[in-house]
């Protein structure tokens, strides 16, 4: 089995890491855009063409599902993408966990880029799923640009800015971008910290409910103790290449290169990818 994941950065490595958890034995292909990012602040057509190209690179190595690990392609390119590679290549899109986290019961909050807060999809997602529950929508300028390039410091600054606007009675926070999934543990402590002697705050991911859904849609049944594979395909904008060093910052990128090391290319080559 080979699952491949998209991105426009190392977002996805909070996915590849969940269906790693369940499959170890799966295959993976991470293609990501690093020539192109971000992808936020681009028209939503421009958006669509560049998700194209990363399924695209992703599609040739023949993978039997495509995880769009991206919120903001999922919002804007998901149909594209499926028009073009189903029924042949299922497409697994990433939805924000507002769902089960209003259905916790309490205050939420939706931590996300402000490009998605306050917009029209995240509205109706809160519309739809979340109408009885106290809602808080915070922006975070920043977080996902200092994941993205393991900038310590600014993803402090950010985390610490994005909690000082979160409500102190919030029990529950949405991480609204694949990329926060990478510093959940950080948010946490921020948050709770502010909340005091009041109970530690709970986050709720899409990682691991995207990661399970690619595995219904392929006819697999999670196995954790499955002997690990060593396949590890990592395309950056069509180019195969070794896991950023970025990457390797996080526990997840750690844990992908365990198994993967016997796979990755020596750093600094680069092979194009065949087009799709």
């Amino acid at each position: 089995m080979k699952i491949a994941l998209m991105d426009s950065g190392i977002g996805l490595l909070a996915a590849a890491a969940a269906v790693r958890r369940l499959r170890p034995d799966a295959a993976l292909v991470l293609s990501s855009d690093p020539d192109g990012m971000p992808w936020g602040p681009r028209a939503p057509q421009d958006i669509v063409e560049h998700a194209l190209a990363v399924a695209r690179a992703a599609a040739a190595h023949r993978p039997d599902a495509l995880i769009v690990a991206c919120n903001t392609a999922s919002v804007h390119a998901l149909p594209a993408l499926r028009a073009e590679l189903e029924p042949g290549l299922p497409v697994i899109g990433t939805v924000p966990a507002i769902k089960p986290a209003a259905a916790g019961g309490g205050p939420v909050a939706i931590w996300a880029t402000p490009a998605t807060t306050g917009s029209p999809y995240q509205r109706g997602l809160i519309r739809d799923f979340a109408a009885s529950a106290d809602v808080t929508e915070v922006p975070c300028p920043g977080l996902a640009d200092a994941v993205q390039e393991a900038d310590q410091a600014a993803i402090d600054r950010a985390v610490a800015a994005a909690a000082a606007l979160t409500p102190r009675d919030v029990r529950t926070v949405v991480l609204g971008c694949t990329h926060y999934e990478l510093v959940s543990e950080r948010i946490r402590a921020a948050v709770s910290a502010r909340r005091g002697d009041l109970p530690p705050v709970i986050l709720h991911g899409s990682a691991g409910a995207v990661a399970a859904q690619a595995l219904r849609r392929v006819g697999e049944q999670p196995a954790p103790a499955a002997e690990p594979g060593t396949d590890l395909t990592v395309l950056l904008s069509g180019r195969e290449s070794a896991l950023p060093e970025p990457a390797l910052s996080y526990a997840e990128g750690q844990l992908l290169i365990a198994v993967g090391e016997l796979r990755r290319p020596l750093r600094g080559t680069s092979v194009r990818a065949e087009p799709g």
